[in-house]
């Protein structure tokens, strides 16, 4: 049960995230100009590109939990 706990917990981790607003230069240069619409653009963007390597870490696991249970069984 232990196990299911850590696994739970770490999950959970993952996904309580505090709002973040740091931007690039680029970034910042875009929403100063006052460009409200493609300043949401970009942040939706850069939200993206954060996700994409926890979805791959995320398949990865999953693929060798799957492997790990075969093995197992």
């Amino acid at each position: 049960m232990d196990k299911y706990k850590y696994v739970f917990f770490i999950s959970s981790c993952l996904f309580i995230t505090n709002d973040s607003y740091s931007q690039c230069a680029m970034c910042k240069a875009v929403v100063e100009n006052g460009d409200q619409p493609m300043a949401e653009g970009i942040n939706l963007g850069i939200t993206y590109l954060m996700a994409f390597p926890y979805v791959l870490v995320g398949v990865l696991f999953y693929f060798l939990y799957k492997y790990r249970k075969k093995i197992k069984n």
